[in-house]
């Protein structure tokens, strides 16, 4: 069939209907927007925008299969004729609409899309540029309420992770091999992006519940991380139950340890659960107690600040000094050490992540450990994560803004280090 009629072709077809419903799809959006201008005053609607998604579907197959200069001639004299009509409608002082203009050159570069054999980021391109122009209410009243202080974090956090992280390498560097730049510098977007998150759902939800919201959210990923942003917080004396959304944080690990076990290493379930059931209920009940503490303080102070700064850097880049600095220990003991270092590095790298000591374990040979022995580990890496985070909390806030959180962590951590040593000592006694 498409021998004998070459129009029938999918290859021509496909991209000049893609570049067609790119079109409509604007079209319908910018035609909703003008529905209430009169006829005749509204600069381009559903049709045209689809004649000019076709159009530049058309100049695309033309150059790819005709004249390239044909092409060239074509696609000048539409952007003559947009722009010309354009800029005649915005002499109107009633009808000035620039958002339309780049809409068409943004539906004539989706059609040239199409035309040129991408269909389908043709018509993703269409519908995401739908969404953005239905959102122009939204957007405003977004502007509207942004701070100066909110711009500067968003365009510092835009610098973090678009205009630095694409460019590390993702490769081992420095003594051991144990740096890895772009890994390293997903911490740092770590730290800001929990203290972001919570600067927002504060904004939205309110300080005690925003704070709440993304310490259970951020326990069930990275407790540390989450301990790192808080305690800035704590330091500045800002922003709600900080010390709460600290112990719930390390709570909620402690449920997400017994959980991943679980799946990655049932053998070690039922030991595991017998050493971490206690702290985790411990816990709990110290994040009962500082929510307690923190919301009576609240009421005689007259309610939180709320801190007018999204995050900051410094305290991010400490942490990254330190994940740095336990690497190079980790990889150390491991070369120096061999199987002995192995499990010195295996207690390194879980004071900042212990998901990662489970998945370890989990990649061992059936019988390699024994079912107890493993537990006492996992749940040793625990305790060091819990001592670090305890660190984290003092090294930032100090004692006199962060002595409910340490307290609230440490009640868990001897409770735990209690039943480790007794263990250890039933064990090889």
């Amino acid at each position: 069939m498409s021998a004998q009629y070459p129009y029938l072709d999918t290859e021509l077809v496909l991209p000049l209907l893609s570049a067609l419903a790119a079109g409509l799809l604007i079209g319908i959006e910018r035609g909703w927007r003008q529905r209430e201008l009169a006829s005749g005053s509204r600069v381009a609607g559903i049709r045209t925008f689809t004649l000019i998604g076709g159009s530049g579907a058309i100049v695309a197959i033309v150059a790819l299969n005709i004249s390239h200069a044909v092409a060239a001639v074509l696609l000048a004299g539409l952007l003559v004729v947009l722009v010309t009509m354009f800029l005649r409608a915005m002499n109107d002082t009633r009808s000035r609409d620039a958002t339309t203009m780049v809409a068409a050159l943004v539906a004539l570069g989706l059609g040239l899309l199409g035309g040129a054999g991408y269909p389908a980021f043709a018509v993703a391109g269409a519908a995401l540029t739908s969404f953005i122009l239905a959102m122009r209410r939204q957007s405003h009243a977004f502007v509207a309420r942004l701070t100066r202080e909110e711009m500067q974090a968003i365009a510092r956090y835009a610098v973090l992770a678009v205009a630095i992280l694409p460019f590390l390498p993702d490769a081992q560097f420095g003594p051991y091999d144990a740096w890895n730049p772009f890994r390293l510098w997903l911490v740092v977007l770590l730290i800001t992006g929990f203290s972001i998150a919570g600067y927002v759902a504060n904004r939205l939800v309110g300080e005690r519940r925003g704070t709440i919201v993304t310490a259970m959210i951020g326990g069930a990923y990275s407790s540390t991380a989450v301990t790192a942003s808080l305690a800035q917080r704590l330091r500045e004396g800002t922003g709600g139950p900080l010390s709460t959304g600290i112990a719930l944080a390390s709570a909620i690990m402690y449920l997400r340890v017994i959980a991943l076990t679980a799946i990655l290493a049932p053998v070690v379930t039922v030991p595991i659960f017998l050493l971490l059931g206690a702290p985790t209920l411990m816990a709990f009940a110290a994040t009962a107690l500082a929510w307690r503490f923190e919301t009576g303080e609240e009421a005689a102070s007259g309610g939180p600040r709320m801190t007018n700064k999204p995050f900051a850097l410094l305290p991010a880049f400490v942490f990254l000094a330190a994940v740095a600095g336990a690497s190079l220990l980790v990889n150390w003991a491991q070369a120096e050490f061999g199987e002995a270092g192995g499990g010195l590095s295996l207690f390194i790298a879980g004071s900042f992540d212990v998901d990662a000591a489970i998945v370890a374990f989990s990649a061992l040979p059936e019988g390699a450990v024994a079912p107890r022995i493993a537990a006492l580990a996992l749940a040793g890496t625990v305790a060091v994560n819990m001592a670090f985070k305890t660190g984290i909390v003092l090294a930032n806030a100090r004692w006199r803004r962060g002595r409910t959180a340490a307290l609230a962590l440490l009640s868990s951590l001897i409770l735990l280090l209690a039943i480790l040593i007794w263990d250890f000592v039933r064990l090889f006694a």
